[in-house]
């Protein structure tokens, strides 16, 4: 059973209250390994221990006339510590801070997602499954091309959620990385000892090496992988969008008792979920963009990629888990309608079958281009008169040449179309 999570517990991650939670936390472990070296004493670690906390609205206050988050923080943590909290921070500089809890709140984010990524990937898989075997047009430019089946598309995109699945766990091992290493990474006034002691208290492992910062290659991988992951969803929602049209009508969107569809026309069940998961894919490939360009920074660190992350890390993380819950949904009670699949299929009074012909001729000894000639001919007759194909075909005298009536009528069925699901279906599905 896969443990699900609630959209409060996205959000709660990226709340104030936790960020600085989390800069406390860190702040308190480098003084507990402080402490094992002998530098802070056991008392002024009590002290700090048992007595700092912050107030959200006193640092706001304190940060108006600093201008510094980190400052006003620890400025408002000494408040309530005393003396002692001249062992706070010692050695450190606020990037050790800012960039080794951003790794838990992204390491918890990414955890979170990756449980509903298993839960979308868990209902494509159950649709594959159910419509494993019913026939549907395949459409290639956006024109009928050969039946196929409905549930080979299900198993298409768990096949593509299996791939995002392995990048988000990729992206959240890299990111998953702290640094306690001061002023520009050399650990000039701390220790290695107290990353370490540090980084393995919050969960996470040290960097192999930093300047004033966790390099941002990490976190253009995380953003980019959410934005992928959006891609996916897009997709899935495109083609809904697309099989829904009035004209092709093979699916529709879950419609309520009471929805409504349009202001003006009481008729109308639009998509309008698939189309909200298309423009929001948008958003989070943009904010991929802006990681990518966070990783250049001037020498050993600036803060032009400081101002963007507040905003592109939250929103990417937030945004991607709510588009993943309602494409769940959208998958899960998507209405099928088979009739109207059957319906399609027959629309080009059987040209759906014009590969077959082509390659039975060649395998009369018939070139390609002979072949390919006289099965086109024929088509353009279907199209242009309205025929069914097969009688077309079987008036052509060229062909009867080759192909006698009783080949020919053998040649419309559709069980060449599902002969090779099940191989498709265990390799997609194997061990999963």
């Amino acid at each position: 059973m896969i443990k699900r999570y609630s959209f409060s517990e996205m959000s709660e991650i990226w709340s104030l209250e936790n960020k600085f939670q989390k800069w406390l936390e860190i702040e308190i472990a480098a003084c507990e390994a402080m402490n094992k070296l002998n530098l802070i004493p056991d008392d002024d670690l009590q002290n700090i221990k048992s007595k700092a906390k912050f107030r959200l609205n006193e640092i706001e206050e304190i940060e108006k006339k600093v201008n510094h988050d980190v400052i006003a923080f620890l400025t408002n943590v000494a408040q309530y510590v005393g003396t002692s909290s001249r062992f706070i921070h010692l050695g450190l500089t606020s990037s050790d801070i800012i960039d080794t809890a951003n790794s838990c709140l992204m390491k918890r984010a990414g955890n979170l997602i990756l449980n509903e990524m298993k839960n979308l990937s868990e209902i494509l898989k159950q649709k594959a499954y159910k419509y494993k075997n019913l026939l549907c047009i395949g459409r290639s430019h956006g024109i009928h091309a050969e039946p196929m089946t409905f549930g080979l598309k299900f198993a298409l995109w768990f096949d593509e959620m299996q791939r995002n699945i392995k990048r988000m766990k990729s992206a959240i091992e890299n990111i998953s990385v702290g640094q306690i290493s001061g002023a520009v990474g050399n650990y000039v006034h701390i220790e290695p000892f107290i990353e370490k002691y540090v980084c393995k208290k919050m969960g996470l492992k040290s960097v192999n090496i930093s300047n004033q910062i966790i390099q941002r290659d990490r976190y253009a991988q995380y953003i980019s992988t959410l934005a992928i992951v959006g891609s996916t969803i897009e997709k899935i929602a495109l083609e809904i969008r697309g099989l829904q049209r009035t004209e092709i009508h093979e699916v529709e969107e879950g419609f309520t008792k009471n929805q409504k569809g349009s202001s003006a026309m009481p008729h109308k069940k639009n998509p309008i979920l698939s189309e909200q998961l298309c423009g929001l894919a948008r958003i989070l490939r943009s904010n991929s963009l802006t990681a990518f360009e966070n990783n250049a920074l001037w020498h050993e660190r600036d803060i032009s990629h400081s101002s963007t992350e507040r905003i592109i890390i939250p929103d990417s993380t937030i945004l991607i888990h709510y588009m993943l819950l309602k494409a769940s949904k959208l998958v899960k009670n998507l209405k099928v309608i088979p009739e109207e699949m059957k319906r399609n299929m027959e629309l080009t009074n059987g040209l759906i079958f014009s590969q077959t012909i082509l390659l039975e001729l060649t395998k009369k000894n018939v070139t390609r281009e002979t072949a390919y000639k006289i099965v086109q001919r024929c088509a353009m007759k279907c199209w242009n008169e309205n025929m069914s194909f097969e009688k077309v075909l079987s008036e052509d005298k060229e062909l009867l040449k080759i192909i006698n009536f009783d080949e020919l009528k053998k040649m419309f069925n559709f069980d060449k179309f599902t002969k090779n699901i099940n191989f498709i279906f265990k390799r997609v599905f194997a061990d999963k």
